[in-house]
């Protein structure tokens, strides 16, 4: 990986890109117009500025976050956390773009992401798990 969009907002994006520079990657970060003058840009080679005007939609929007990853020649995608760090959908786009998802794979987004789902799959690899009450 030589050049990451963070596909996120805030501090998050400071944290991933500062971490990013120590491994010798450059950064791409993404913004709402709202969010444009904000400070954590200050940290990226470039920014993307994205269509939408609550932060909400735009930091979503999945189609625009990844086709803004390729027309800044990134190669790898971090999603932050929140917003898409749980799509397993977006993860798959991402890497069916012929990008580096850089977070679990979609599969286990999936499957952690449906609790029953994730306490069976505890449960069949002899993973304690807490009984809930109520």
């Amino acid at each position: 990986m030589t050049r990451l969009l963070i596909a996120n907002r805030g501090e998050i994006v400071t944290r991933i890109a500062r971490t990013a520079r120590r491994l010798g990657m450059s950064v791409v970060t993404i913004s709402s117009p709202v969010d444009s003058h904000a400070q954590w840009h200050r940290l990226a080679d470039h920014t993307v500025l994205l269509d939408g005007d609550i932060p909400s939609e735009s930091y979503t929007n999945s189609d625009q976050i990844i086709a803004a990853a390729l027309a800044a020649d990134c190669d790898a995608v971090h999603p932050g956390y929140g917003f898409l760090s749980e799509d397993s959908d977006f993860a798959e786009a991402v890497v069916a773009a012929g990008l580096t998802f850089v977070g679990p794979a979609a599969e286990s987004i999936a499957l952690l992401g449906d609790k029953a789902r994730a306490k069976k799959a505890a449960a069949d690899a002899a993973i304690p798990t807490l009984t809930a009450w109520g």
